[in-house]
Order: C-alpha cells, then structure tokens, then sequence
C-alpha cells in the first residue's frame, strides 16, 4: 500500500494517489462535501481486502458498499473481482462516479454500479431481496454524530441476508460511536479483526442473528 499526495491547482479539490493489487488509484476529494473527502478509515478496509484474500476472497462476490464517498473502497474491491454496487447520497454521487470510472474502466472484470442510497428509505423497492442478494457489504467511517444512525442500522439490517457478511472499519471519535456499537451488538454477531489504537480505528466482521433481517423485511412491506 502507497500514498501519494498531489496539491491542487485551484479551487478546493485535491487528488491523492494510492497503490493497491500493484495499480496506481487516483482519487479526487472535495473538501467543500464532508462525503467527498478521503477519512483513514477507508485505507484501513482497503489494506485488510488486499491481504485477507485467502479468507474474505471477493472474486465474483457481490458486494455493496455504504457511504461509498470518494470510491476507494468500491475501488480496490472491484479491482479484486467483486459486483460492487457503489452506494452514498445523491450530492456525493457526480464525484464517486467519476473516481470509479477513472480507475476501473478497462482495469476490472465487472463494471461498478454508483447509485443513491439514502439510508432507511425505500430499500425495498431500490433494493428488493428476491434480486438483491450480496456476498458482503462494507463500510468506512459510516458512523459518526450525524442524525441518521437508526436509520443506518436499519440499513444494515435489511440489506444483511442469510449468508451475507459485513466487513466495518470505524473511527471512534465520541459517545455516538460506543453506542451504536453496543446496539449493533445486539443485532448482529460481532468480530473484531483489527485494532488501530494509534488511529482509533477498529475493523469489525458482522453476520446477521437469525430472524432480525426477515423480520425487518416484514415490517418493510406495511
């Protein structure tokens, strides 16, 4: 895993070059949209997909990825095989599709697909479970002190089928994230694969308790 930075011209874009499966990523951010920038979180998730081949293997996996952002995630997964849809809210959306065409097109055997999804609403009709069967879904600093965390859980939990597994890197920065942690504990069996004290990251592996996710699903069609 490499980094690079690369200044801006002008304006408040700034484009980082990083190194995965031996490629060269350029992502562009945008520091004028919190979800258009680049959080550590992300490389950490990157690094362990790339070094966790033999056990968390993504070739022809489907895989959704939350709160998508600048892309680098659905990046490296797409460059090691995986159907990944690409998920984030609609103003991020002009910036992850340009970052995951710049550096998939013509680089992975399947085309990401970037498109909206606003936590908690409408998934099943965005996402009906009878089509919408993933491997895994990941996500990178998803969590935080915004207002949305009930619905993110709810996302979660829909979307986490049977035999799906999450993979979750989060920063702990304040009580919100402790929390929510203690509640999803309730909700899913919980991993932790890596610990980062120096960064405060924690990298989780989650699977589904048996019943939360039909029940939801239930409630989802009333």
């Amino acid at each position: 895993m490499a980094r690079q930075f690369h200044p801006p011209v002008t304006g408040p874009e700034v484009w980082e070059g990083y190194v995965f499966s031996g490629l060269e990523i350029l992502i562009k951010e945008s520091t004028d949209l919190y979800g258009a920038v680049l959080w550590p979180s992300a490389m950490v998730l990157c690094h362990f997909l790339e070094n966790n081949q033999d056990k968390y293997n993504l070739l022809d996996k489907n895989v959704i990825e939350l709160g998508a952002g600048t892309g680098l995630v659905t990046i490296v997964s797409s460059l090691l095989g995986a159907k990944v849809t690409s998920t984030d809210l609609p103003d991020v959306l002009g910036n992850l599709q340009y970052n995951v065409t710049r550096n998939t097109k013509g680089r992975c055997k399947y085309t990401p697909l970037v498109t909206e999804l606003i936590w908690g609403q409408e998934l099943d009709q965005r996402f009906p479970c009878a089509t919408h069967r993933f491997d895994y879904i990941l996500a990178a600093d998803v969590v935080y002190a915004h207002p949305y965390l009930q619905e993110l859980m709810d996302t979660f939990e829909y979307l986490c089928q049977e035999n799906t597994q999450i993979l979750w890197a989060m920063r702990f920065r304040l009580d919100p994230e402790n929390s929510f942690v203690d509640r999803f504990r309730q909700r899913f069996h919980l991993e932790e694969l890596y610990d980062l004290p120096s960064l405060s990251i924690k990298l989780y592996r989650a699977w589904r308790r048996d019943g939360t996710t039909k029940d939801l699903r239930e409630a989802a069609k009333h």
